[in-house]
């Protein structure tokens, strides 16, 4: 009890202004989001028991335990120092996700050199058709189709084709026991850019024990960029998809190729945005 009136006594409530209110409720709006980002991860385990070392030593410190206060205290940097390391793959995609956000698109040199490619209906109707002519005959596939973000490094892993996307090629890559059949395909515009490409999986742990590596493959690709992949069961002969993160398995020509031309229209609002902006600046000149 001493040391309750201890500390209560020593308690000081400052005054409360607006902007104060303002800071509490935008560090509890990213205190919310950081926890909804690494509960279905790895992180959210670690996280855990980083919060029970704190109550730890919140305990030690109220009773005063010297010996284990000076092993904390000593120890802080080196804690620091491997969270950092073990929240490595967290912390990446966490960037990688702000980066997404477009919040500096109006400044043209952030993407300079970059293309935003758009891919034709000839392609959509391609990668459509490939897709549920795989699927009739439960042949396995994994297909990225770019967007904004560029896949160089996963491109890296795999074989270079530069080829024009068309249902024969798709066909033929996944066919089995083929060279090219295993890993996935990255598709850039018109253009399988490579094939065999080795993609980062999930660390959901809420993701079905009946899905195989595939689609685990291609949720963990959804969730470190913003591409969409397509999925064939190889088990089943379904069609999945994957983008920002979600998976919606089993899903129809229809839903498949509204959701292509859903990115395929974005792209074109993109192009003819620089266009009109640049435009603007030609005649403010």
């Amino acid at each position: 009890m001493d040391i309750i009136r201890k500390y209560i006594g020593e308690w000081y409530i400052p005054a409360i202004r607006l902007t104060d209110i303002a800071e509490i409720l935008i560090i509890t709006v990213i205190v919310y989001e950081i926890m909804l980002w690494i509960k279905n991860t790895k992180a959210w385990m670690l996280l855990k028991g980083m919060v029970m070392l704190g109550v730890f030593i919140l305990f030690a410190y109220i009773f005063r335990m010297h010996t284990i206060l000076y092993l904390a205290r000593e120890s802080i940097g080196v804690l620091a120092f491997a969270a950092l390391v073990v929240f490595q793959p967290e912390l990446r995609r966490a960037l990688e996700k702000l980066g997404e956000k477009n919040l500096l698109s109006n400044f043209s040199f952030f993407d300079k050199g970059r293309e935003n490619q758009r891919f034709t209906d000839e392609t959509l109707e391609a990668i459509v058709r490939a897709c549920y002519s795989m699927g009739s005959v439960k042949t396995g596939a994994l297909i990225v189709v770019e967007r904004a973000i560029h896949l160089t490094e996963y491109e890296r892993t795999g074989i270079e084709l530069d080829c024009l996307v068309s249902e024969q090629v798709l066909l033929n890559i996944f066919e089995h026991n083929t060279p090219l059949h295993d890993g996935a395909v990255i598709i850039r515009g018109n253009r399988i850019t490579s094939a065999t490409c080795y993609l980062p999986l999930s660390d959901n742990m809420q993701i079905s024990k009946a899905l195989g590596t595939r689609h685990r493959a291609a949720l963990g690709m959804s969730e470190v960029s913003d591409a969409l992949i397509l999925v064939v069961s190889e088990e089943t002969g379904l069609v999945s998809l994957a983008m920002d993160g979600k998976l919606s398995r089993g899903v129809d020509a229809e839903y498949l190729r509204g959701r292509l031309s859903q990115i395929q229209d974005r792209f074109s609002e993109g192009k003819k945005f620089a266009m009109r902006k640049g435009r603007q600046t030609h005649e403010n000149v």
